[in-house]
């Protein structure tokens, strides 16, 4: 295939993403408006499982198709760009107070997620029967969400008991922007992980490095429009729920899934061991702590995740 081919298909994928992710928040703006349901728990359920899709997708097909090193460096090198680059970036620019209520037992989750994986996976091997635990998280995670969700709709009808009705046009309209948006960050997402990925292969570069680095930020890259579209309509709830949901997902979710489809038995490099892992549990406590603590993020956090997340990318390819 054409260099120009490539390129023009890489660029179709970021216009996809961008005009995507446009869509997509302001449909799921209009479902927390529509429900009454929090903008922090739409983020961390409908909008962080739409956006986990590429991530899952890209780390069972790599198990199916013996390439586990991409497969596993994705799931993980997700987190990790999830939190250093585009959590990083949120927070830098929008340092946004937290509901505690909403916040806290969700960032515990996401960090004993990351601190059960780390060990479970120390013996380079990750057995299906252990990550249930990781199974388990995520249906604590899930419960949570629901009892939130019924909670922040009650409060919404005693509050606004007049609230104005929605026309079935606009519903149609507002829901379909929403699925269109997400099919066009999902396409657009493909188109980049494909061709940015063959173009590092062709350079040369390790699959396990492709996989924490170009496929995880290409599948991040959901997160990172939604966050960006987020940043710019101020909707800095809608941002941290979906990145603290996307990575209970990833965390919990996936690697169980591509642990089940390996025949029980995920194989796990010994740079996943040794470095993705330890920098992906720093990172989730950096990112968890002062807003636990003080129910706030900082920029400070912003500046030393982004700057944590380029030390890690310099070590990887050096």
């Amino acid at each position: 295939m054409s260099i120009w081919v490539t390129v023009l298909l890489f660029l179709l994928g970021l216009l996809l993403i961008v005009k995507g992710g446009d869509w997509f928040l302001d449909g799921a703006v209009w479902i927390a408006e529509a429900t009454g349901v929090p903008r922090f728990i739409i983020g961390a359920t409908i909008v962080s499982l739409a956006t986990t899709l590429p991530e899952l997708t890209v780390s069972v097909t790599g198990v199916l198709q013996k390439q586990v090193d991409l497969a596993v460096g994705n799931a993980v090198g997700s987190v990790t760009a999830n939190i250093g680059l585009i959590l990083g970036i949120s927070v830098l620019c929008i340092p946004s107070v937290v509901s505690r209520k909403q916040f806290n037992l969700k960032a515990v989750l996401m960090v004993t997620g990351a601190a059960l994986l780390t060990v479970l996976c120390r013996g380079g091997v990750l057995p299906f029967l252990p990550s249930l635990l990781l199974f388990a998280v995520f249906a604590v995670y899930l419960g949570s969400n629901i009892v939130d969700a019924r909670a922040g709709m009650q409060e919404s009808r005693s509050d606004r008991p007049a609230r104005r009705t929605t026309s079935y046009r606009q519903m149609v309209m507002k829901l379909g922007m929403f699925v269109i948006g997400i099919a066009a960050i999902v396409i657009g997402s493909r188109l980049l992980i494909d061709y940015g990925s063959e173009l590092a292969m062709l350079l040369g570069v390790p699959s396990s490095i492709i996989g924490v680095t170009m496929v995880a930020i290409g599948t991040s890259l959901p997160e990172l429009v939604t966050t960006l579209t987020a940043i710019a309509k101020k909707e800095a709830s809608m941002s941290v729920g979906n990145i603290i949901g996307a990575n209970v997902i990833d965390l919990t979710m996936i690697l169980p899934i591509c642990s089940a489809v390996s025949d029980g038995r995920l194989t796990i490099g010994s740079q996943t061991t040794t470095l993705d892992l330890p920098i992906c549990l720093t990172l989730c406590c950096i990112a968890v702590i002062p807003p636990l603590v003080k129910g706030k993020f900082y920029r400070w956090q912003g500046v030393v995740m982004l700057g944590l997340y380029a030390v890690y990318i310099v070590m990887l390819v050096r």
